[in-house]
């Protein structure tokens, strides 16, 4: 299905952005076509639904037309794909190959990949390997254990820095400076409405370098506890995480064992200089 535009009306807003951006000195064929592309993939991304074209270049805040010829040239290549019979358009499978063709062709994730299997599976325990994706962190992949109690959290959702212990050991390696002006005010905020202080925030972050190590508790779910330890890379900067997501009233024993097993872990998954 191809779509037709019947309504040609711009949004304004979409044009003023637009118009903002070329201030940057970026080609204008590249904000008309590679940058919206991006944009039009982030809002299907972030809606993690089936979407009307409509709707998303009202998420973009982009002209309809440019919309609608970006949609059609990304279906024929089956990148996107219609979906139902409302108009409403989704990730494709050429999407998936994509995925794939990552996966396989790096190391680093198939080891990873490994090791959360091993990890979940061991300690019957919801394992992950967690990063950051702009200012946010992301579950990159997950692994469920076999026990009773099982965390699912959807991969490539983005979630505050703030209330994770991933996202502690994932600033390390900036100043307090930094982590302010890197972490929006907002996201300070925790889903029960409580907010976490800036400066005690970056004692957290000093304390989990120090430790090389970081647990949390009660933060995004008051009824879990999320351990984490570092993947680095050869300059030291932490480039994943590996995580386990367990039960707050666990015994101090349990979290003491299963935070030791993911920092040896992780440091066998690290890039040592």
């Amino acid at each position: 299905m191809r779509y037709d535009l019947l309504d040609r009306e711009v949004d304004e807003t979409g044009l003023e952005r637009l118009a903002a951006s070329k201030k940057g000195a970026a080609p204008a064929e590249r904000q008309n076509g590679i940058d919206r592309t991006i944009d039009l993939l982030e809002a299907l991304l972030h809606l993690r639904a089936p979407s009307k074209l409509g709707d998303l270049a009202k998420e973009m805040g982009a002209p309809r037309s440019t919309v609608y010829a970006i949609a059609n040239r990304l279906i024929e290549a089956d990148i996107l794909e219609n979906v139902g019979e409302g108009g409403q358009i989704y990730f494709g499978k050429a999407v998936h190959l994509y995925g794939r063709a990552y996966a396989d062709a790096n190391p680093l994730h198939r080891r990873c990949r490994e090791a959360l299997e091993k990890l979940a599976t061991e300690h019957n325990a919801t394992a992950q390997l967690c990063a950051l994706r702009g200012n946010k962190y992301v579950v990159v992949d997950t692994q469920d254990g076999s026990g009773l109690f099982r965390i699912t959290t959807d991969v490539g959702v983005e979630v505050p820095l703030p209330w994770t212990a991933s996202g502690r050991l994932l600033l390390d390696h900036m100043s307090p400076d930094e982590i302010r002006a890197f972490i929006p005010r907002e996201d300070f905020q925790l889903p029960d409405g409580r907010r976490l202080d800036v400066n005690d925030f970056i004692k957290d972050v000093a304390r989990a370098k120090r430790d090389g190590k970081c647990t949390t508790t009660a933060l995004s779910d008051r009824f879990t506890s999320c351990l984490a330890a570092p993947i680095r890379d050869r300059q030291g900067v932490a480039v994943a995480t590996l995580c386990f997501v367990i039960p707050a009233d666990s015994p101090k024993e349990r979290k003491t064992a299963l935070l030791d097993e993911l920092v040896t872990t992780a440091r066998e998954l690290s890039d040592h200089p």
